[in-house]
Parts: C-alpha cells; structure tokens; sequence
C-alpha cells in the first residue's frame, strides 16, 4: 500500500496517476484543505489521519521535508520514502528529458519542449512547472521535467534520458542545511545516468562540469550566453539536439528557425506590466536567489522602491551592497524582510510593512512606494520565498499585480526596442 503524504498540485495528481492505473493509497495532509480533501475522496481514496497504517512506499510531496517528524517515523516502520519524478519514472514507459540547477529552470523546461514540439514530437512540460510530471508523461510521446532540489531529494532509480543540469549555486539552506547537501539534491539527477543516456551541461560551471563529465551518459555541453535567456535557450537547444541524437533523428533546421520566432514567455520574470505616470512596476516574483535579483537591481529604471522579504532561504546580502545607491527605499515585506533589509546595513531607507496577511501587505508597500517616487519603478524581486504569506510565487505575483492595478495603475508593456 502506498501513503501520499501532502495533497496540493503535487500529491492530488499522484492520485489521480494512481487512480488511472488502479492502484490503491491512502493520503495524509498537515494542514488540510477541505476543497483538496473532497477531490482526493471523490477520486475514491481514503485517509489515514492517524498514520496507523503500514506502508511499503511513501509519496511525499516536495514541500515536505524529509526531516519531518512524520517521515521519520514512517521510514522507521519500513517505508521507502519517494517522490513524484520517481514514481513517473517507475509506472510510466515516457522518456523523461529531466532539467535542473539554481536558476533558469523554468524557462530551460518551457524552450526544450517548444523546440521538441517544433521538431514534430509531442512533448509536455511538466514537474515544478505546472502541471505535475504525474499529470503529463501519460499523454507525452516525451516528458520535459523541471526538477527542484525538493524533487530530487527524494528519487532512488529516477534516470533521464537527457539530464540538462544548468548551474550550481546557493539556495535552500533553510531546507537542505548546507550547500554540499543542496548540491548533492541536485546531482541526483545525474546518479543512474548510463552510456545509452546524454547530460547537457553548463561548460563554464567547474562544479558543474565536474559531475558531469564524471557519468558515463554522452557529453552535450554548452556556454551561457549573455543574458539568462540566452543562455536558457543554448541549454534547450543541445537538450533538443541530444533527445534528437538519442532517437537517431536529424535536427530539422527550417522547423527550429520557426521554433525559435514562437519562443514562450515564462511568467513573473522580471516582467514590466503596468505604469502609474513616469513610474512602472515589474513583476519579478520568481527571483529568489540573489543573482537573479542583482540582475533585476541593475535593469530596472532607477530610482527603485524595492519591494523584498518573505521566507529567507540563506540569501547572499552582502553582493547587493554595491547596487543598493540605484535603491530609492526598500519595503520589507513577510517573515524575513525586516531582517534581511537590516543585514543590507544603512545608506538606503527601509519602510517595514507589518501586515501579516499578504495581499494586504503588498497593497501597503506598493501604497508606500507611490509615496516616494515621482518617476522610476516598483520592483517586487522577493529574494525570500514565498510560502509565509502566498501559496507561491506566482499567487504572490498576482497579489502584486491586483494591488498595483487597485492604486491606479494602468496596464502597459514597454515597446520593444
């Protein structure tokens, strides 16, 4: 018998894998919700709210951390504790192209299987991106998986055909504790890798390039570009060209010609949405890690009301010190950011929003901003995760979107140059 443990996107699509195959489980969540609890009942699973039963495997969702009390014990009475990726892995024939690193996932995930789709093959994204992996390697002629360190933490024979692993940096260590371990998740991508398999990797990454070239799979390396997209769409490209080379297939160079005119816009990435007079606002949720948001820093029009804070994940502060005189006020948002701000040190004026709930506290930093700036923008680039006050990045994206759009701004898009 199988436990889910954890319902959300993740573990109400393994059950619904479970149940196209007609396998029985069980499902637990900390903290459920009653609309998840009715579709998980309605797909005609039962829970164990007492963790009484006895189970060989258990499907934990990514948000889960091993550590917890619960997996512990479950483990301690014989259970195997997985993931999504690996049960796909295991119950589906679906070759899976399988892409990590500390940043560019996302984008890396969408470009490959547009290329692939372009190339005539129906290849779904799915993963960390929506929907679940469980959700597409079903209806998939290939699957294209953005895999988190939180998802491969916990897979044990998982092998990618392609495995694209983009770069190593820092990132989680309030989840994995330590940089090695954080590393050591993600190179799980490449530990069941075989001759018949390719790694596409980052050239110009030595910790990356180290792991790589130790598998046995074929070498597919690329240099980053001179922007993360750029460099997104080199990784996607040798991701398309090893899956191509792995089925004997030439690259069709007219059909990727056209790909690449229809490239996706991957969502809440330094996105400039809407102006309010001579100051715009850009949404840049998804930015985390502290490259991401230098990068953010250094693009937008200065001065910048910078709007930070949520769940600290072990952020490098001090490399932003140097960019900090482009920063007009910082509006420190969640759990965190009052922290976080106070460890940038002084030299810029910190406004700390004290609303717990999130929607409202976005309204009072963007309220905050509008108050001190007559030209520039309104950055969100969080660098803390998103989970105190939203469900995630992209809900929290959202809430700052309907609070710019509530104080009077007006949609706008910046003409292209």
């Amino acid at each position: 018998m199988i436990l889910v443990y954890g319902l959300g996107r993740s573990g109400l699509g393994v059950l619904r894998f479970l149940k196209r195959r007609g396998m029985p489980a069980r499902f637990y969540d900390d903290r459920p919700k009653e609309e998840e609890v009715a579709e998980a009942l309605a797909l005609g699973f039962s829970p164990d709210w007492g963790l009484e039963g006895t189970y060989a495997e258990v499907v934990a969702a990514p948000g889960v951390p091993l550590t917890h009390p619960h997996l512990e014990a479950l483990r301690a009475r014989g259970a195997r504790v997985l993931g999504e990726a690996e049960l796909a892995y295991r119950l589906s024939e679906t070759p899976i192209v399988g892409i990590t690193g500390t940043a560019g996932k996302t984008s890396t995930t969408l470009f490959t299987a547009h290329l692939l789709q372009g190339q005539g093959l129906k290849a779904l994204p799915g993963g960390n991106v929506d929907p679940p992996l469980v959700e597409v390697v079903d209806q998939a002629e290939v699957a294209v998986a953005e895999l988190s360190s939180f998802q491969l933490e916990r897979v044990h024979a998982f092998r990618p055909r392609v495995a694209v692993l983009l770069n190593l940096g820092v990132d989680h260590l309030d989840r994995h504790g330590s940089l090695e371990a954080y590393h050591a998740a993600k190179l799980n991508l490449l530990k069941n890798l075989t001759p018949e398999d390719a790694v596409v990797y980052n050239l110009e990454d030595p910790k990356v390039r180290k792991a790589a070239e130790a598998t046995p799979a074929r070498p597919y390396p690329f240099l980053p570009g001179e922007s993360p997209r750029k460099t997104n769409l080199e990784a996607a490209l040798q991701a398309t060209r090893a899956y191509l080379d792995l089925l004997g297939r030439p690259l069709e160079e007219k059909a990727l010609r056209e790909s690449l005119k229809t490239l996706p816009e991957p969502p809440h990435r330094f996105q400039v949405f809407a102006r309010k007079g001579q100051v715009v606002f850009i949404d840049d949720s998804i930015a985390t890690r502290t490259p991401a948001v230098a990068a953010a820093l250094r693009a937008a029009p200065a001065p910048i009301a910078w709007i930070l804070g949520g769940e600290d994940k072990g952020a490098d502060l001090l490399s932003l010190k140097a960019i900090l005189p482009r920063v007009r006020v910082i509006l420190a948002i969640g759990r965190d950011g009052p922290r976080m701000a106070e460890a940038l040190g002084e030299g810029v004026e910190v406004v700390v929003i004290g609303e717990k709930e999130g929607r409202k506290a976005l309204k009072r930093a963007v309220e905050e901003a509008l108050k001190r700036l007559e030209a520039g923008s309104v950055l969100l680039a969080p660098l803390g995760a998103s989970f105190d006050q939203f469900r995630d990045y992209q809900d929290r994206a959202r809430a700052f979107r309907e609070a710019v759009f509530a104080l009077g701004g007006e949609p706008w898009t910046p003409p292209s140059s």
